[in-house]
């Protein structure tokens, strides 16, 4: 387990632990991290007996004033046992696997599958139970200032909007960042955060907002690097998928000191770079080329020299010589 301390400013704090191989009270240490790092105005619901006596869970949480930002990996089922008091709070579920089913609250049950999410106003509280392997990512907000806009109605659609895809960027931004933020950067990081949740309220995002720089650029980050492989991948298409202009794209990479190309040339070079020390499977210098998509086995040595100082060849060989 990992606990990062938030020292005397109880506007921000973030923990992370990993009870997933049996660790003993494995409930009982979320709890108290839960109540040390996130604080009193977020109280937990009451659980199962059978969640908290079989509690193998990986997770992390994070908050940043009145927001509460938690991603889940349930490897057993989570289920609440006992209602709290009466809530007003917008709380928003994103579903990477398996399921969260919602019910007993406003607008009747819900479920939220893999690759959606759902946004709501909470008056009252609900129960709620996951499956086992799920992941997901919960996000506690402000009723003030969400909760005109939202008013009853319930928001849901896929996890692969735009504006989800932003707004997930910036909360993973937050759970690297929040312990160093000085109180300028937790003002920022909140009020972004409070944009982007008003954007997937609205199914739509304000691209000039200069507040949403750096979560745009986050995004089109993480959508990158689960596509480095495909040879298609460019600025355009960064873009395109995330419903922005190219030229968007690239000011917001460039108010980082970054380029979109720049970055893609260098995340496939980190990744040819692994796969030279893998201990199995090993490919060659060509073949590491095409996977990677460099034009031709000269160029991916020229980019791989140029940036590590050596090539593919003699990084591989002095890699095994110090048993890497």
């Amino acid at each position: 387990m990992d606990s990062a301390e938030a020292g005397a400013d109880d506007s921000r704090g973030a923990f992370s632990l990993d009870t997933t191989p049996s660790l003993s009270r494995g409930f009982s240490s979320f709890q108290r991290e839960w109540e040390t790092q996130v604080g009193d105005g977020f109280p937990l619901p009451t659980f199962s007996p059978a969640t908290t006596g079989d509690f193998r869970v990986k997770g992390r949480a994070a908050k940043v004033r009145d927001v509460a930002i938690t991603d889940v990996h349930g490897a057993s089922a989570i289920r609440t046992a006992a209602l709290g008091d009466v809530e007003d709070q917008v709380r928003m579920w994103v579903v990477q696997r398996g399921a969260w089913a919602l019910g007993g609250g406003p607008g009747g049950e819900h479920t939220v599958s893999a690759g959606q999410f759902l946004l709501r106003h909470v008056g009252r509280p609900s129960h709620f139970a996951t499956a086992p392997h799920t992941t997901a990512k919960i996000v506690v907000l402000p009723a003030t200032m969400l909760k005109p806009l939202l008013g009853n109605r319930i928001v849901t659609g896929s996890a692969d909007s735009a504006e989800v895809r932003l707004f997930v960027a910036h909360t993973n931004m937050i759970h690297a960042t929040v312990t160093g933020l000085s109180p300028a950067g937790v003002q920022a990081a909140h009020s972004a955060l409070i944009e982007l949740a008003k954007a997937v309220a609205r199914h739509r995002f304000d691209d000039k907002e200069p507040l949403l720089a750096s979560a745009l650029a986050q995004a089109a980050k993480e959508l990158a690097d689960s596509r480095l492989t495909d040879p298609s991948l460019s600025s355009r298409t960064l873009a395109s998928e995330l419903n922005v202009s190219v030229r968007t794209l690239q000011r917001a990479f460039a108010a980082g000191g970054e380029s979109v190309t720049a970055y893609i040339r260098l995340r496939r070079l980190e990744e040819a770079r692994l796969a030279l020390t893998a201990q199995s499977g090993r490919l060659s210098v060509s073949e590491l080329a095409a996977h990677w998509q460099f034009s031709d086995s000269s160029h991916f040595i020229r980019a791989f020299k140029t940036h590590y100082g050596q090539t593919p060849t003699d990084y591989a060989r002095r890699a095994r010589a110090r048993g890497d």
